[in-house]
Order: C-alpha cells, then sequence, then structure tokens
C-alpha cells in the first residue's frame, strides 16, 4: 500500500511540470483567440463605420444630383413658358399684321374701283366732247339754233341711277339711303347699277341681299326669291349668303310654300350655326313645329 501511494506521488511529481506547460500553452492560445476575436470586432467597427461613410457620402450626392435634376427640369418648364408667351405674342402679332394686311387690300380695292369710276367718267366725258366737236358745223351754228340746242338738252330726261365718276361707296350708300327710306324701286335700281359697275366688289353680295329684301318689303315675293337665288349662285362664299337663305325662307313662307321655306331654314341652322340668320331661322322652324292654336 505504502509503495503504491509512493509511486502515485512520483507519477504526480513527474507530471507536475508537463501540466503546468500544457495549461500555459493553453492559456496562450485561449489569449491569442481572445486577441484575434478583438481584432476582428475592430476590423468590423472600422469596415462599419466606413460603410456608413460611404452611405453617407452616396446619399449626399444623391441629394446634390436629384437638385440638380430639379433645377433642370425648373429651367426646362420656365424654358419652355417663356417660348410658348414669345409664341403666343408672335400670333397675337401676326393676326394683328393680317387684319391690317387685309384692311389695306380693302382700302387698296376701294380706292382702286374708286380711281377706276373716276376714269371711266373721263373717258365718258372725253368721248362726248370729241363726238359733239365732230357733229357740231361752227359756221352753220345759228343763234336760234343754238337755242333749240339748249331748249333741247334742257328738255332731255335725266336717268335715274347715275354712276359716271361715282366711287363705288358713295354709289352703294346712296342705294342703301333709299332702302332705309323704304324706296324700293329706287332701291332696286342703284343697286343693280352698282353691281353693273362694281361686280367684283366686297360689297356686291350685300347689294344682291339688298335687292331681294326690297322685293320683299314691297310684298313682291316672288321676285326675292329669284333675288336671294342670284345671290346664293353668284356669291355662294359672301358674307351675306346666310342672310339671303334666312330671307328666302321668309318670301317662301309668305307665298305658302312651307316645305321649301323650312328647306331653306335648315339648311341655314347647319351650315352657319353661329350666325345671326341661323338663330332667326331656328325660331321660325319652332314656329313651324308647334302644334296650330298654340
Amino acid at each position: 500500500m505504502r509503495t503504491a501511494t509512493r509511486a502515485l506521488l512520483v507519477v504526480t511529481v513527474a507530471l507536475a511540470p508537463w501540466a503546468a506547460s500544457s495549461a500555459s500553452a493553453r492559456n496562450k492560445e485561449h489569449q491569442q483567440i481572445a486577441a484575434d476575436v478583438r481584432m476582428l470586432q475592430v476590423m468590423q467597427q472600422e469596415q462599419a463605420q466606413q460603410m456608413q461613410n460611404l452611405l453617407g457620402q452616396l446619399g449626399e450626392t444623391l441629394k446634390t444630383v436629384s437638385q440638380r435634376l430639379d433645377d433642370q427640369a425648373k429651367a426646362s418648364v420656365k424654358a419652355f413658358a417663356d417660348q410658348k408667351l414669345i409664341i403666343d405674342a408672335l400670333q397675337r402679332d401676326l393676326s394683328v399684321l393680317r387684319e391690317k394686311v387685309d384692311d389695306s387690300n380693302t382700302r387698296l380695292g376701294s380706292v382702286s374701283q374708286e380711281v377706276e369710276a373716276l376714269r371711266q367718267g373721263l373717258q365718258q366725258v372725253l368721248q362726248s366732247s370729241a363726238r359733239a366737236s365732230t357733229s357740231a358745223d361752227p359756221g352753220d351754228a345759228t343763234p336760234a339754233a343754238s337755242a333749240n340746242a339748249g331748249d333741247a338738252s334742257s328738255a332731255a330726261p335725266s336717268p335715274g341711277v347715275s354712276v359716271v365718276g361715282t366711287s363705288p361707296n358713295r354709289l352703294y350708300d346712296m342705294a342703301y339711303s333709299n332702302y332705309t327710306s323704304g324706296l324700293w324701286d329706287l332701291t332696286i335700281d342703284g343697286f343693280n347699277a352698282f353691281i353693273r359697275s362694281f361686280p367684283k366688289s366686297d360689297m356686291a353680295d350685300d347689294a344682291q341681299v339688298y335687292i331681294g329684301n326690297a322685293y320683299l318689303q314691297g310684298g313682291k315675293n316672288d321676285k326675292a326669291v329669284e333675288a336671294y337665288d342670284l345671290a346664293i349662285r353668284t356669291y355662294p362664299n359672301g358674307n351675306a349668303i346666310p342672310e339671303a337663305y334666312y330671307k328666302k325662307g321668309l318670301a317662301l313662307k309668305n307665298l305658302k310654300q312651307m316645305d321649301l321655306a323650312r328647306q331653306a331654314w335648315e339648311y341655314v341652322v347647319k351650315t352657319y350655326e353661329q350666325s345671326t340668320a341661323a338663330l332667326l331661322a331656328r325660331q321660325q322652324l319652332q314656329q313651324l313645329a308647334a302644334p296650330s292654336g298654340k
């Protein structure tokens, strides 16, 4: 028993340095592992901080880019708005310029017509003077003959409408004055003279419609229909054509030709729906559609 104890003690004593050495090695290994773990933690923290810094920089860059895009978008919108204002201003200026050109063309046309009227009048006066100088014999002229010629000249009837040397506006105004005065026959003669003398005038369609109006006011409904039809055929694009259709319907209504009157009014409403004539035509159509007695 004592021998076994001694042997165990001897083994323990022999193994003690090795055990101490092994424990020290394990302790160093643990310390190394702990140091490595701390190193990894520090590296992870540094990487996380770098990642956070990069994310912050990226966010700032995105904000800067977004701000620039917003500024560019606002600048583009402003540029488009400015361009639209410029274009609108140019369109208004162009419209005004066109109106002025149209007005100038109208005035030039009126002036040219007046000049043409004066030229025709001068030619007629010169021709009359030439005929008088060639037909007259100064040697045979006697006071009695001169007196008789003067009496004959004074007794010669003057024409109802004189257009020689008369400007288009004056001739038109004279006929219109007769219309407003209710002188229907003189109105018809005056506007007919205007159309014969100035068939290409912008007021020729108005003159022809006024002829129809004069017939209508004078109770000559069949003549009025003929005058309105002539205006429609001759001046299909004239500004007075809507009125021609409407007034034609009134004349047909007076002639008890209700179907034809309805057709005329329906055409006005369909073709010239924004005109005053279309409004009046709708009223006439409503009266036709209303039951009798109401």
